[in-house]
């Protein structure tokens, strides 16, 4: 099926304008990798780097999606224009996504200063999607202030979301286990603020212990660095939004204040650089299947011709 040509300025200044048809329509170019996605981003690159991205993170269950909805109204009644991109995981057997982030996000649903998108993993680890880099920086050049970025469900190790987010936030719920099981989730190492949702439930206030005692086992008490907060937050009824939404002021603040902010936008580019080269190279390396030069190659190292390193150096010297 032929690809629609695309008018790439007449979709990027509607997108500017407000567009959520012509938002959605970039987004999709992005997902599908279309050719004109090189001319979308160098036409979108002039009005980005201005959106502030929070990166909300946890276990599944703990409510992201929620948490999420309440934050985007607090940031609503500050008069901001707020992006959501919601990560689904993909299923391993059909491939499919159930996408079904908005079922919990229907406050928002009528408001045209609310854009949100949920997006499939497609097998991508880490909690994020190959493609959620680019369509991030649509929603930027769209005039979002804030883009809430909510991961899939992620257990001990699946952390790209402190690539991509200015914040990331952590939820984690009553019951996540004792002191050591929290000091050793890798997830719980990329936080720079942590909430505590469901916190009407018993045990909130053992699991704020606990991880503040993680918090304090790191080398973070040196004067000026950031020491994560920890709030309670019952999402569901919309108490301690207040407390959580004064420690995203703060992380700001202290962001804007020590020069960090500008570092981390400065490593998510180079990250998101680095991504699209070696995309560009595995295309160009073509398939095992298909008779190239990897495959050759490939084939060589099974029958003892060859070694893998040598086989890797040959293969970057034909590229």
């Amino acid at each position: 099926m032929a690809r629609r040509r695309v008018d790439v300025p007449v979709l990027v200044e509607a997108a500017r304008e407000g567009s959520p048809r012509a938002v959605a329509r970039l987004i999709t170019l992005v997902e599908g990798a279309h050719p004109a996605l090189r001319d979308v981003m160098a036409a979108l690159a002039p009005h980005t780097g201005r959106a502030r991205i929070i990166g909300l993170t946890g276990s599944p269950g703990v409510g992201k999606s929620t948490t999420t909805n309440v934050l985007v109204r607090a940031y609503r009644e500050r008069g901001a224009r707020v992006g959501v991109l919601a990560v689904d995981p993909s299923s391993p057997f059909s491939g499919g996504a159930l996408l079904g982030d908005r079922i919990r996000l229907v406050d928002h649903a009528l408001d045209p200063e609310v854009y949100m998108r949920s997006m499939a993993s497609r097998g991508h680890l880490g909690g994020l999607s190959w493609s959620t880099p680019q369509a991030l920086r649509v929603l930027d050049a769209a005039g979002c202030d804030v883009i809430f970025l909510e991961t899939v469900g992620v257990g001990q190790s699946e952390v790209d979301v402190a690539g991509l987010a200015d914040t990331t936030v952590v939820l984690l719920a009553p019951g996540m286990g004792d002191g050591i099981q929290a000091a050793k989730a890798g997830i719980l190492e990329i936080g720079d603020v942590f909430v505590v949702n469901k916190a009407d439930r018993d045990g909130a206030d053992v699991t704020v212990r606990d991880i503040r005692g993680m918090i304090s086992l790191g080398d973070r008490t040196e004067p000026g660095l950031w020491r994560p907060p920890v709030e309670k937050l019952v999402a569901e009824q919309g108490e301690g939004v207040d407390a959580v939404m004064e420690a995203l002021d703060k992380h700001l603040a202290w962001m804007e204040s020590n020069g960090v902010l500008h570092e981390r936008r400065v490593k998510r580019a180079a990250d998101e650089i680095e991504a699209i080269a070696l995309r560009t190279l595995r295309l160009r390396m073509g398939d095992v299947s298909d008779g190239s030069d990897v495959g050759s190659l490939a084939g060589d190292v099974v029958a003892g011709k060859s070694d893998p390193y040598t086989a890797a150096d040959a293969l970057v010297a034909s590229i």
